[in-house]
Protein backbone atom coordinates (compact mmCIF):
# COMPACT_ATOMS: atom_id res chain seq x y z
CA UNK A 1 0.00 0.00 0.00
CA UNK A 2 1.11 3.56 -0.66
CA UNK A 3 -0.29 7.01 -0.12
CA UNK A 4 1.56 8.49 -3.09
CA UNK A 5 -0.40 11.11 -5.00
CA UNK A 6 0.40 11.49 -8.69
CA UNK A 7 -0.42 14.87 -10.20
CA UNK A 8 -0.52 15.01 -14.01
CA UNK A 9 -0.74 18.11 -16.12
CA UNK A 10 0.22 17.40 -19.71
CA UNK A 11 -1.86 19.93 -21.60
CA UNK A 12 -0.34 20.95 -24.93
CA UNK A 13 -1.77 22.19 -28.25
CA UNK A 14 -0.41 19.23 -30.22
CA UNK A 15 -2.64 16.19 -29.68
CA UNK A 16 0.27 13.74 -29.44
CA UNK A 17 1.63 15.65 -26.45
CA UNK A 18 -1.66 15.99 -24.58
CA UNK A 19 -2.67 13.42 -21.94
CA UNK A 20 -6.05 11.74 -22.50
CA UNK A 21 -8.32 9.83 -20.13
CA UNK A 22 -7.01 6.60 -21.68
CA UNK A 23 -3.44 7.67 -20.90
CA UNK A 24 -4.38 8.32 -17.28
CA UNK A 25 -6.03 4.91 -16.98
CA UNK A 26 -2.82 3.38 -18.30
CA UNK A 27 -0.83 5.29 -15.68
CA UNK A 28 -3.13 3.96 -12.95
CA UNK A 29 -2.44 0.42 -14.14
CA UNK A 30 1.28 0.97 -13.55
CA UNK A 31 0.98 2.26 -9.99
CA UNK A 32 1.13 0.41 -6.67
CA UNK A 33 -2.05 -0.31 -4.75
CA UNK A 34 -3.35 2.66 -2.83
CA UNK A 35 -1.83 5.31 -5.10
CA UNK A 36 -4.07 8.14 -6.27
CA UNK A 37 -3.94 10.05 -9.54
CA UNK A 38 -5.17 13.59 -10.19
CA UNK A 39 -5.39 14.77 -13.80
CA UNK A 40 -5.67 18.54 -14.26
CA UNK A 41 -5.67 20.85 -17.26
CA UNK A 42 -5.15 24.37 -15.94
CA UNK A 43 -2.25 25.94 -14.09
CA UNK A 44 -4.65 27.10 -11.41
CA UNK A 45 -5.89 23.56 -10.76
CA UNK A 46 -2.33 22.26 -10.79
CA UNK A 47 -1.17 24.75 -8.15
CA UNK A 48 -4.22 24.03 -6.02
CA UNK A 49 -3.40 20.30 -6.05
CA UNK A 50 0.37 20.64 -5.74
CA UNK A 51 0.60 20.52 -1.90
CA UNK A 52 -0.72 16.93 -1.95
CA UNK A 53 1.52 15.70 -4.76
CA UNK A 54 4.35 13.23 -4.24
CA UNK A 55 4.90 12.88 -8.00
CA UNK A 56 4.27 15.58 -10.61
CA UNK A 57 4.34 14.83 -14.34
CA UNK A 58 4.19 18.07 -16.29
CA UNK A 59 5.34 20.01 -19.31
CA UNK A 60 6.34 23.09 -17.37
CA UNK A 61 7.16 23.88 -13.74
CA UNK A 62 8.44 27.13 -12.23
CA UNK A 63 11.20 27.04 -9.63
CA UNK A 64 9.15 29.08 -7.17
CA UNK A 65 6.49 26.37 -7.13
CA UNK A 66 8.69 23.99 -5.12
CA UNK A 67 7.70 25.77 -1.89
CA UNK A 68 4.10 24.77 -2.61
CA UNK A 69 5.06 21.08 -2.86
CA UNK A 70 6.33 19.85 0.54
CA UNK A 71 5.62 16.17 -0.27
CA UNK A 72 7.16 16.15 -3.74
CA UNK A 73 9.59 13.32 -4.51
CA UNK A 74 9.59 13.35 -8.31
CA UNK A 75 9.22 16.10 -10.90
CA UNK A 76 9.10 14.58 -14.39
CA UNK A 77 8.59 15.94 -17.88
CA UNK A 78 8.28 14.02 -21.16
CA UNK A 79 10.60 16.56 -22.79
CA UNK A 80 14.30 15.97 -23.32
CA UNK A 81 14.88 19.74 -23.45
CA UNK A 82 15.81 21.61 -20.28
CA UNK A 83 13.84 24.79 -20.94
CA UNK A 84 10.52 24.14 -19.22
CA UNK A 85 11.35 22.72 -15.79
CA UNK A 86 14.29 23.33 -13.41
CA UNK A 87 17.26 21.02 -13.89
CA UNK A 88 17.84 20.91 -10.12
CA UNK A 89 15.26 20.77 -7.36
CA UNK A 90 15.27 20.87 -3.57
CA UNK A 91 16.98 18.06 -1.65
CA UNK A 92 14.93 14.88 -1.91
CA UNK A 93 13.24 15.80 -5.21
CA UNK A 94 14.38 13.85 -8.28
CA UNK A 95 14.16 15.63 -11.63
CA UNK A 96 13.55 13.48 -14.70
CA UNK A 97 13.70 14.42 -18.39
CA UNK A 98 12.29 12.05 -21.02
CA UNK A 99 14.43 9.90 -23.25
CA UNK A 100 11.79 7.42 -24.42
CA UNK A 101 11.21 9.23 -27.72
CA UNK A 102 14.68 8.48 -29.07
CA UNK A 103 13.34 5.68 -31.25
CA UNK A 104 10.69 7.72 -33.00
CA UNK A 105 13.03 10.70 -33.46
CA UNK A 106 15.52 8.27 -34.98
CA UNK A 107 12.84 7.19 -37.46
CA UNK A 108 12.33 10.83 -38.47
CA UNK A 109 16.07 11.27 -39.01
CA UNK A 110 16.43 8.03 -40.98
CA UNK A 111 13.35 8.89 -43.06
CA UNK A 112 14.90 12.16 -44.15
CA UNK A 113 18.32 10.63 -44.80
CA UNK A 114 16.87 7.87 -46.98
CA UNK A 115 14.76 10.38 -48.90
CA UNK A 116 17.74 12.66 -49.46
CA UNK A 117 20.06 9.85 -50.52
CA UNK A 118 17.48 8.45 -52.93
CA UNK A 119 16.78 11.80 -54.59
CA UNK A 120 13.24 12.40 -53.31
CA UNK A 121 13.91 16.10 -52.75
CA UNK A 122 15.48 16.84 -56.13
CA UNK A 123 13.38 19.27 -58.12
CA UNK A 124 12.96 19.58 -61.85
CA UNK A 125 10.49 21.18 -64.22
CA UNK A 126 10.53 17.99 -66.28
CA UNK A 127 7.85 15.41 -65.66
CA UNK A 128 10.28 12.48 -65.66
CA UNK A 129 13.80 13.78 -64.92
CA UNK A 130 15.71 10.47 -64.93
CA UNK A 131 18.71 11.95 -66.67
CA UNK A 132 18.83 14.91 -64.32
CA UNK A 133 19.34 12.94 -61.14
CA UNK A 134 20.49 9.48 -62.19
CA UNK A 135 24.01 10.32 -60.96
CA UNK A 136 22.81 12.06 -57.78
CA UNK A 137 21.23 9.12 -55.93
CA UNK A 138 23.34 7.02 -53.61
CA UNK A 139 23.11 4.33 -50.96
CA UNK A 140 22.74 5.29 -47.31
CA UNK A 141 24.68 2.16 -46.37
CA UNK A 142 28.40 2.87 -46.30
CA UNK A 143 28.07 6.56 -45.47
CA UNK A 144 29.33 8.11 -42.23
CA UNK A 145 27.29 10.05 -39.68
CA UNK A 146 28.69 12.25 -36.93
CA UNK A 147 26.15 12.61 -34.10
CA UNK A 148 26.78 15.64 -31.91
CA UNK A 149 24.96 15.18 -28.62
CA UNK A 150 25.26 11.46 -27.86
CA UNK A 151 22.83 11.08 -24.97
CA UNK A 152 19.74 8.86 -24.99
CA UNK A 153 18.31 10.36 -28.17
CA UNK A 154 21.62 10.64 -30.01
CA UNK A 155 22.44 7.03 -29.15
CA UNK A 156 19.01 5.88 -30.38
CA UNK A 157 19.67 7.62 -33.69
CA UNK A 158 23.09 6.01 -33.87
CA UNK A 159 21.63 2.55 -33.26
CA UNK A 160 19.08 2.93 -36.08
CA UNK A 161 21.75 4.13 -38.50
CA UNK A 162 24.15 1.33 -37.66
CA UNK A 163 21.36 -1.12 -38.49
CA UNK A 164 21.26 0.40 -41.98
CA UNK A 165 24.99 0.08 -42.51
CA UNK A 166 25.90 3.68 -41.65
CA UNK A 167 29.15 4.28 -39.78
CA UNK A 168 28.48 6.34 -36.65
CA UNK A 169 30.70 8.48 -34.44
CA UNK A 170 29.03 9.99 -31.38
CA UNK A 171 30.26 13.11 -29.62
CA UNK A 172 29.59 14.62 -26.21
CA UNK A 173 31.57 16.88 -23.89
CA UNK A 174 33.91 13.97 -23.10
CA UNK A 175 35.36 13.68 -26.61
CA UNK A 176 34.46 16.97 -28.27
CA UNK A 177 38.12 17.72 -29.00
CA UNK A 178 38.04 14.94 -31.65
CA UNK A 179 35.11 16.51 -33.54
CA UNK A 180 37.17 18.47 -36.14
CA UNK A 181 38.89 15.26 -37.24
CA UNK A 182 35.59 13.40 -37.63
CA UNK A 183 33.93 16.21 -39.59
CA UNK A 184 36.49 15.97 -42.42
CA UNK A 185 35.03 12.65 -43.57
CA UNK A 186 31.39 13.06 -42.51
CA UNK A 187 28.52 12.53 -44.92
CA UNK A 188 25.99 13.56 -42.25
CA UNK A 189 26.24 15.85 -39.24
CA UNK A 190 23.33 15.15 -36.90
CA UNK A 191 22.62 17.48 -33.98
CA UNK A 192 20.83 16.13 -30.90
CA UNK A 193 21.95 18.85 -28.51
CA UNK A 194 20.05 20.42 -25.59
CA UNK A 195 19.19 24.11 -25.69
CA UNK A 196 21.79 25.19 -23.14
CA UNK A 197 24.02 28.24 -23.49
CA UNK A 198 27.06 26.01 -23.98
CA UNK A 199 25.66 24.92 -27.34
CA UNK A 200 24.81 28.37 -28.73
CA UNK A 201 25.94 28.65 -32.40
CA UNK A 202 28.20 25.62 -32.11
CA UNK A 203 27.52 25.14 -35.82
CA UNK A 204 28.97 28.31 -37.28
CA UNK A 205 30.69 29.24 -40.52
CA UNK A 206 34.05 27.89 -39.32
CA UNK A 207 32.59 24.51 -38.42
CA UNK A 208 30.65 24.25 -41.69
CA UNK A 209 33.90 24.75 -43.60
CA UNK A 210 35.30 21.61 -41.95
CA UNK A 211 32.61 19.48 -43.63
CA UNK A 212 32.97 17.98 -47.11
CA UNK A 213 30.75 19.53 -49.77
CA UNK A 214 28.75 16.29 -49.91
CA UNK A 215 27.80 16.59 -46.21
CA UNK A 216 24.21 17.08 -45.04
CA UNK A 217 23.21 18.70 -41.74
CA UNK A 218 20.33 17.34 -39.63
CA UNK A 219 19.08 19.14 -36.50
CA UNK A 220 16.50 17.53 -34.21
CA UNK A 221 17.92 19.01 -30.98
CA UNK A 222 17.45 22.73 -30.41
CA UNK A 223 17.70 25.64 -32.82
CA UNK A 224 20.15 27.67 -30.74
CA UNK A 225 22.95 25.32 -31.85
CA UNK A 226 23.07 26.75 -35.39
CA UNK A 227 24.13 30.10 -36.76
CA UNK A 228 21.29 30.14 -39.27
CA UNK A 229 22.73 32.94 -41.40
CA UNK A 230 25.96 30.95 -41.85
CA UNK A 231 24.03 27.77 -42.61
CA UNK A 232 21.76 29.38 -45.20
CA UNK A 233 24.80 30.92 -46.91
CA UNK A 234 26.51 27.52 -46.97
CA UNK A 235 23.43 25.93 -48.52
CA UNK A 236 23.00 28.68 -51.08
CA UNK A 237 26.63 28.45 -52.17
CA UNK A 238 26.51 24.62 -52.09
CA UNK A 239 29.28 24.63 -49.49
CA UNK A 240 27.33 21.70 -48.04
CA UNK A 241 24.85 19.52 -49.90
CA UNK A 242 21.74 19.96 -47.79
CA UNK A 243 20.04 20.41 -44.44
CA UNK A 244 17.01 19.19 -42.54
CA UNK A 245 15.87 21.43 -39.68
CA UNK A 246 13.16 20.16 -37.38
CA UNK A 247 13.95 23.00 -34.97
CA UNK A 248 14.75 26.68 -35.44
CA UNK A 249 16.44 29.37 -33.40
CA UNK A 250 13.09 31.14 -32.95
CA UNK A 251 9.86 29.12 -32.97
CA UNK A 252 7.44 29.24 -34.57
CA UNK A 253 9.75 30.27 -37.40
CA UNK A 254 7.80 32.18 -40.02
CA UNK A 255 10.58 32.93 -42.49
CA UNK A 256 13.32 30.97 -44.23
CA UNK A 257 15.01 31.24 -47.62
CA UNK A 258 13.56 29.07 -50.35
CA UNK A 259 16.41 26.70 -51.11
CA UNK A 260 16.09 23.42 -52.96
CA UNK A 261 18.54 21.75 -50.57
CA UNK A 262 16.78 22.86 -47.36
CA UNK A 263 13.99 20.81 -45.75
CA UNK A 264 12.05 22.37 -42.86
CA UNK A 265 9.69 20.68 -40.41
CA UNK A 266 7.70 22.26 -37.54
CA UNK A 267 9.46 20.66 -34.53
CA UNK A 268 7.57 17.46 -35.19
CA UNK A 269 10.17 14.66 -35.13
CA UNK A 270 8.70 13.12 -31.94
CA UNK A 271 5.02 13.04 -32.94
CA UNK A 272 3.35 9.64 -32.52
CA UNK A 273 0.13 8.40 -30.87
CA UNK A 274 1.61 6.60 -27.84
CA UNK A 275 3.87 9.48 -26.77
CA UNK A 276 2.27 10.05 -23.35
CA UNK A 277 1.85 6.35 -22.57
CA UNK A 278 5.50 5.74 -23.40
CA UNK A 279 6.45 8.60 -21.07
CA UNK A 280 4.63 6.83 -18.23
CA UNK A 281 6.16 3.48 -19.18
CA UNK A 282 9.66 4.95 -19.05
CA UNK A 283 9.02 6.25 -15.53
CA UNK A 284 7.82 2.80 -14.50
CA UNK A 285 10.74 1.00 -16.14
CA UNK A 286 13.23 3.28 -14.41
CA UNK A 287 11.61 2.71 -11.00
CA UNK A 288 10.39 6.28 -10.60
CA UNK A 289 6.66 5.67 -10.06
Amino acid sequence: MTNNHYLVRLDWPEKSFRSSSADIEYLRSLLPEGASVEHVRSERAFLRALPKATHAIVWNFKKEWFVKAPRLKLLATPAAGRELIPEVGPEGVKIHFGGFHGGIIAESVVGFMLAFARGFFLKSEKVWPRVDFSDKCYSLSGTKAVVLGYGKIGAAIGAKLKGLGVGVEGFSRKNIEDLPRALKTADWLILALPGTTGTDNIVNAALLKKLPRRAVLVNIGRGNAIDEKALFEALKSKRIAGAYLDVRKVEPALEAPKLENLVLMPHSSAFYPSYVKDCFKELKDEGLL
